[in-house]
C-alpha cells in the first residue's frame, strides 16, 4: 500500500511539474507577482535576467481597447502555432496597475518580445500577424 501511494504520489508530482500552461499552446495571463516569479523580478534585479526556458511574447492590454481585442485572436493562434517554442503571456494593464506602471507601459497594445538571451524588444499598437511571425522569427529566433 505504501509503494502504491509513493508511486502515485510520484507521478502527481511529476503531472504538476511538466504539464503546466506553458506546454498546451495556450495563453496565459499573468500577474505582478507571476510575472516576477516566472519572467523578470525587476524589485530584486536591476538588470535584465529572463527567468523563463523558452522565448515569450507578453501582451499588455485592457478589455476596452479595440486594437488589442483585435489582437487576441491572433495571439491564441501563434500560441498554438508555436506550442512548445514559445509562450504567450497576456496582462491586463488595469487589474496589474503596478507591473504595467513599473515596466512604463504607456500605449496598449504593447508587445514585449522575450528572446531565451539577450534584452526584450517592444512593439506598441495593434500588428499583423505576418509582423507577428517576422518579429517571432528575428528576435526571438524561433522558427
Amino acid at each position: 500500500m505504501n509503494k502504491l501511494f509513493i508511486s502515485i504520489a510520484l507521478l502527481f508530482a511529476v503531472f504538476i511539474n511538466g504539464y503546466s500552461k506553458e506546454n498546451t499552446g495556450t495563453v496565459i495571463h499573468l500577474t505582478n507577482d507571476q510575472f516576477k516569479k516566472m519572467i523578470f523580478n525587476y524589485e530584486v534585479n536591476k538588470e535584465w535576467k529572463y527567468l523563463g526556458n523558452k522565448p515569450a511574447i507578453i501582451d499588455f492590454y485592457a478589455d476596452w481597447c479595440g486594437p488589442c481585442r483585435k489582437m487576441a485572436p491572433q495571439l491564441e493562434e501563434i500560441a498554438k502555432q508555436y506550442s512548445g517554442k514559445l509562450i504567450v503571456y497576456k496582462v491586463d494593464t488595469d487589474k496589474e496597475r503596478q507591473l504595467s506602471a513599473s515596466l512604463g507601459i504607456q500605449s496598449l497594445p504593447t508587445l514585449i518580445f522575450i528572446p531565451q538571451n539577450g534584452k526584450p524588444q517592444a512593439s506598441m499598437g495593434a500588428i499583423p500577424k505576418e509582423t507577428l511571425i517576422k518579429a517571432i522569427n528575428e528576435v526571438l529566433l524561433v522558427k
